[in-house]
C-alpha cells in the first residue's frame, strides 16, 4: 500500500504541471485583464499597477515565477481583493464550503446506499423499479435546475425553509446540502445496488442463507462490506467533486464560500485567485481519489492479495 500511494503521488506531479500550465496560458490568452474592468484610469496608474503585480515582465517570466510561489504553496496576493492573498481567501471560504460538502456527502450516503440496498434485495421488483427510477431523476436533473426548484416549493410557496444565507440556523443549510447532494445521492444508489446484486450472488452468501440467518443480518454482517466496495471508491472524486462544483450552489443560495470566490475571480479576471483556486481543487482530486483507494483496499483483502502479488511479480 505504501508504494502505491508513493506511486501515485510521484504520478500527481506532472498532472498538476499541465493543471497549473493549461489554467496559467488560459487565463492570460483571455481578453483584457484584471484591471480592465475598473472605472476609467490613467494609462500611468494601469502600468503602475501592471509593474506592482509583475505583469509587465514577459509570461515566460511570470510562468517561473508563479511555479516558484506554487511550490512554497503561495498563490499571490488577490488582484481584486486589495490587501488578502489568495491563501487568505481561500482559508476563509474553505470551512463553509467543507462543511456544505460534508452535510450533502451524509445526505447522499444516506439516501443512495438505503436506495441501493433495498433495491438489490429485491430485483426487477417495484422495490427495485422506484428508487432506481428516482436516481435516473437525480442524475439528469443539474443542481441549476433543482435548486430553484426546490427555493420556489419550500421556500416560497409552502415558507418552510430559507432560500438564502447560512448561518446556525439548521433550516439554512437543509436546501443547498440536498440540492448538492442530490446527483451524487443518485450515483451511489446505482453504485450500491450493482455491489450488493454482485456480492448476494456469492457462494459464501448462498451458504449463509442454507444455515438459516435472517436475511438483514446477512446483508449487514456478510454482504454490506463487500457490496460497498464500489461507494468507496466513488467518494474519494464525489467529495473532492462536492468542494470543487459547489459553487452553481453557492452562488443560488448565496453562500460565501470557495464557490463564490470562483466565480467572481472569473468575472472579474483575477488571474492569481483563477490559479490558486484551480491548483488548490486539483490537489484536493487527487488526495481523496488516493484515501479512496487506500480505503477501498482495507477493505477488501483480494485487492491487497492481487497488488501484493503484482509487486512481487
Amino acid at each position: 500500500m505504501f508504494r502505491l500511494a508513493l506511486g501515485r503521488l510521484l504520478q500527481a506531479i506532472p498532472v498538476l504541471l499541465a493543471v497549473i500550465t493549461v489554467t496559467f496560458l488560459l487565463v492570460h490568452s483571455a481578453p483584457g485583464g484584471p484591471f480592465s474592468a475598473d472605472k476609467a484610469v490613467p494609462p500611468e496608474v494601469i502600468k503602475a499597477l501592471e509593474a506592482q503585480y509583475q505583469l509587465d515582465q514577459p509570461l515566460w517570466n511570470q510562468y517561473i515565477d508563479y511555479l516558484g510561489d506554487v511550490l512554497r504553496w503561495d498563490f499571490g496576493p488577490s488582484y481584486k481583493y486589495s490587501g488578502r492573498s489568495v491563501n487568505e481567501l481561500i482559508a476563509a471560504g474553505l470551512p463553509i464550503t467543507a462543511e456544505l460538502g460534508l452535510y450533502a456527502m451524509l445526505i447522499a450516503l444516506v439516501i443512495g446506499v438505503s436506495a441501493g440496498v433495498i433495491a438489490s434485495l429485491r430485483p426487477n421488483s417495484p422495490l427495485d423499479y422506484l428508487p432506481m427510477s428516482g436516481a435516473m431523476i437525480g442524475i439528469c436533473m443539474p443542481s441549476f435546475l433543482l435548486g430553484p426548484l426546490l427555493v420556489l416549493i419550500f421556500g416560497i410557496y409552502l415558507d418552510w425553509l430559507p432560500v438564502s444565507g447560512w448561518g446556525d440556523n439548521p433550516g439554512d443549510k437543509l436546501l443547498p446540502s440536498f440540492t448538492l447532494g442530490a446527483a451524487y445521492a443518485a450515483y451511489i444508489a446505482r453504485l450500491s445496488r450493482g455491489g450488493m446484486l454482485e456480492v448476494l450472488s456469492q457462494d459464501y452468501i448462498r451458504t449463509a442463507r442454507a444455515k438459516g440467518l435472517s436475511e438483514w443480518r446477512i446483508v449487514g454482517k456478510h454482504a454490506l462490506r463487500g457490496g460497498l466496495i464500489p461507494v468507496v471508491a466513488f467518494l474519494g472524486p464525489a467529495f473532492a467533486g462536492l468542494l470543487g462544483g459547489s459553487f452553481v450552489v453557492e452562488t443560488i443560495f448565496q453562500i460565501p464560500g470557495l464557490g463564490r470566490f470562483y466565480v467572481q475571480a472569473a468575472f472579474n479576471r483575477d488571474y492569481t485567485m483563477i490559479l490558486g483556486m484551480t491548483v488548490f481543487f486539483a490537489t484536493l482530486i487527487i488526495v481523496f481519489n488516493l484515501l479512496s483507494d487506500m480505503l477501498a483496499l482495507w477493505l477488501d483483502p483480494k485487492l491487497r492479495h492481487e497488488l501484493a502479488r503484482g509487486n512481487n511479480e
